[in-house]
């Protein structure tokens, strides 16, 4: 929709030059087949000139230039685009991990403004933003027309002010409002909980911050459930982590690794391919692992769930990832603004792309809608403590004698923590089925190290490397979308 509205633009400017009988040679040597880039800039200096001089009202130069920089950025793809000296310092604060906004991930889609996903413990996602929404007006005024930039400006304001947002969802007949105030949004990277004896990872963003964090937050967890050895396994929970840098999507999925590709980049010329490889050591020691995605899950995201997928060292469940399998390369061309430019896709060990096809879940698991709280009530069940449902409640029944105390404390609190779980059905559906399912393993003592090889990684051309990307620009995984 962005490059069917630029080249209506241009074609009205080109048919008024026309009108005024002083473009015509520009217009042949445009239509020639021989026509060089030269010829070309002289046309875009001729209609800079033009609007300049003619258009309505006064322009201002470097707006006008800045526009045309993005218009020739947004019309290669959704994720390529100009960084004013403002939106720079935005993105380069983001990936520090705190920002000011609404707290959601955005990017565009047929001409409206697609909500990737919701960050969490932002006033978007308190306000029930949800992934897959569309944004259709601010404050009343339509966003329909607008390029991506635009839109975020309009959402932009002081910490503490309100915006009303007017939300398309699929599966509501009509749109409807939200007001959101904006506060400053300090991103957790990582945050971690205890659920029986799994322990629950969940990565909201890859920035700078994210390896670091997450080893820290799983040293915790571990210590937290009594070792290594009192841990049934791990849930990576990347659901609605819209991406964010790729060496630290790179570093995670080397964190449960010992061996074998990682991920590889394929750009336009075939010497600058690049292959990362695992290098010994697993955090998890071998433990089992759920990865957890959705819709919302995208890039660096996927980069992660189709090492650990690939290599079988993870069962991936929920629903189908975002499909982002393009890498953007941030580059400075001035000393206050950048470009954002895609450079080159992505494969998952296996060599397959994800490119606007996402990453399938070897589970499907949908996360139920939350029940009217009237509902609730009504199918909550009466108590039934009062009648004898086991052998226990009869009266005069035999003691277990081939128990001792000890052991009739562990088999309670076994049965505590199973209950625990089944209750966590009710808030997170996914996240229970995770857990159930790292128990379920745990039980035939599942270890990683057991597990066949996957298959072998496709070869990505010669001067492949393992490692970073090389200094002098920024790879960000998940360039084109926008956090406000």
């Amino acid at each position: 929709m962005k490059h069917y509205l630029l080249a209506g633009a241009i074609g009205t400017l080109a048919g008024a030059v026309a009108a005024t009988q002083l473009a015509g040679p520009l217009i042949a040597q445009e239509t020639g087949k021989n026509a060089s880039v030269y010829e070309q800039l002289d046309l875009f200096g001729n209609v800079f000139e033009r609007v300049r001089s003619d258009y309505v009202e006064q322009v201002d130069d470097k707006k006008l230039i800045e526009s045309a920089i993005n218009g020739m950025l947004t019309s290669l793809d959704p994720h390529s685009s100009f960084l004013s000296a403002r939106d720079y310092e935005d993105m380069q604060t983001q990936t520090r991990g705190s920002f000011g906004g609404l707290g959601i991930e955005v990017g565009q889609e047929d001409g409206l403004v697609k909500v990737i996903s919701p960050i969490d413990d932002t006033p978007a996602a308190e306000a029930g933003v949800k992934a897959g929404d569309y944004i259709t007006h601010v404050n009343g005024e339509s966003l329909m027309g607008l390029n991506l930039d635009e839109a975020v400006e309009k959402m932009r304001g002081p910490v503490g002010s309100e915006i009303k947002i007017t939300i398309l969802r699929e599966g509501e007949k009509e749109p409807f409002d939200l007001t959101i105030t904006r506060d400053v949004i300090k991103l957790t990277v990582v945050k971690t909980r205890i659920e029986g004896h799994a322990v629950v990872l969940r990565v909201t963003t890859f920035n700078d911050e994210t390896m670091s964090t997450l080893r820290t937050e799983m040293e915790k967890a571990i210590q937290q459930a009594g070792g290594i050895d009192k841990v049934t396994g791990f849930v990576l929970d990347l659901r609605n982590n819209p991406g964010g840098l790729l060496n630290q999507a790179i570093e995670v999925s080397d964190a449960f690794l010992d061996k074998g590709e990682i991920v590889s980049t394929r750009g336009r010329k075939p010497e600058e391919s690049e292959r990362w490889n695992a290098k010994l050591g697993d955090l998890a020691q071998g433990k089992p692992m759920v990865v957890l995605i959705n819709g919302g899950s995208a890039s660096a995201s996927e980069i992660v769930t189709g090492a650990l997928q690939d290599h079988r060292r993870a069962i991936v469940v929920g629903t189908k990832s975002f499909g982002k399998g393009s890498v953007q390369t941030v580059m400075q061309v001035t000393p206050d603004s950048a470009i954002r430019l895609t450079t080159a896709r992505y494969y998952t060990p296996s060599g397959r792309s994800i490119q606007a096809l996402g990453i399938q879940p070897d589970i499907i698991v949908e996360q139920p809608a939350p029940k009217p709280k009237d509902e609730e009530d009504a199918d909550t069940p009466r108590s039934a403590s009062k009648f004898s449902n086991s052998e226990a409640d009869l009266r005069g029944a035999l003691n277990n004698d081939a128990v001792s105390d000890e052991e009739k404390k562990q088999i309670e609190e076994e049965a505590r923590q199973v209950e625990a779980t089944a209750k966590l059905r009710e808030e997170d559906y996914q996240l229970a089925y995770a857990v159930d399912i790292l128990k379920g393993l745990s039980a035939v003592d599942f270890r990683a190290d057991a597990v066949p090889e996957s298959v072998k990684p496709a070869v990505t051309g010669e001067g492949a490397a393992d490692g970073d990307a090389p200094g002098g620009t920024q790879d960000q995984d998940s360039g084109g979308a926008s956090r406000q």
